[in-house]
């Protein structure tokens, strides 16, 4: 199905619910004791084993250049030392199982077995049927695993490819910018919806020295003032960077058409806002800190 009709930034709305609902298993304690079973404790550790599962045994380098913004050296502390801890579909079965328990514990059962979830899971799984491999190391990955028959592990499935999709577009586009993972980071920040520092500092691995530099690079480039603000020129490049996003992500959401894009969006808005009031994300976790 394909439609002309679709809005410009349909897509990315519609991504944006989606990867909210799949987000909540980085958070969530069902994740952390699945994963302690298996002798994976280091919080993150957890983060790499995870979404590096897919990509098999991988080492430090993979796992660094497909995440982008996370410092090497932290990588390589925890890969691939991990996987002699558990083997990456011991990890994958784990991810699943802290999915379902999470999904059901936030959402409620009644939602998990509504029609609603099954409806959303096959318009997701429709338009990543239009996500495409080349270039995409991380969605492709995900892309061979088989799709779970539960609606709502098919769904959370579906969010984790048009995610990984999105997101191996959006670090082509960084790269185009030429932006370092620090620096797109620091000026996700700076448009108050990506993670604050703190955050960052926790999970990424970079240190206030290094955030303070790579602002200070920003600011020679004219994109950040003296408060670490965006200027308009900054502002220009963090939209620019979301469109160019937008047109090389476009391929799922044309793919679903604009009435099934407007319906799986109402219906991931509907799920990713019952788990946000569920207490699915940290207070602190987006903003400028």
């Amino acid at each position: 199905m394909t439609t002309a009709a679709l809005d410009a930034r349909a897509g990315r709305r519609c991504h944006n619910v989606l990867n909210s609902l799949h987000a909540t298993h980085y958070f969530s304690p069902d994740l952390g004791r699945e994963l302690d079973a298996l002798g994976i404790t280091h919080p993150k550790a957890r983060n790499f084993a995870v979404r590096a599962a897919a990509l098999g045994p991988v080492g430090p380098g993979t796992v660094a250049a497909a995440f982008y913004n996370y410092k090497y050296e932290l990588v390589a502390r925890h890969v691939p030392a991990v996987w002699d801890t558990a083997t990456p579909a011991q990890t994958l079965a784990a991810r699943a199982r802290a999915a379902d328990s999470t999904l059901r514990r936030l959402l409620g059962e009644d939602t998990v077995a509504s029609a609603e979830m099954a409806e959303a899971a096959r318009l997701a799984l429709r338009a990543a049927e239009a996500c495409t491999r080349p270039a995409r190391p991380l969605y492709s990955a995900h892309a061979d695993l088989p799709v779970p028959e539960e609606p709502h592990l098919a769904l959370f499935h579906a969010a984790t490819l048009l995610r990984e999709h999105r997101g191996d577009g959006h670090v082509a586009v960084l790269m185009s910018a030429e932006l370092d993972g620090l620096e797109a980071v620091v000026t996700h920040t700076a448009t108050g919806k990506g993670m604050t520092p703190k955050w960052v500092f926790g999970t990424r691995g970079w240190s206030q020295e290094e955030w303070d530099a790579a602002r200070g690079r920003l600011r020679e480039r004219g994109l950040v003032d003296a408060a670490g603000e965006l200027t308009e020129q900054g502002v220009m490049l963090r939209a620019e960077i979301e469109a160019e996003t937008d047109r090389l992500d476009r391929a799922p959401y044309a793919h679903l058409g604009a009435a099934g894009v407007e319906r799986l969006t109402e219906l991931g808005k509907a799920f990713a806002g019952a788990a946000l009031v569920a207490g699915a994300f940290p207070a602190d976790l987006i903003g400028k800190g």
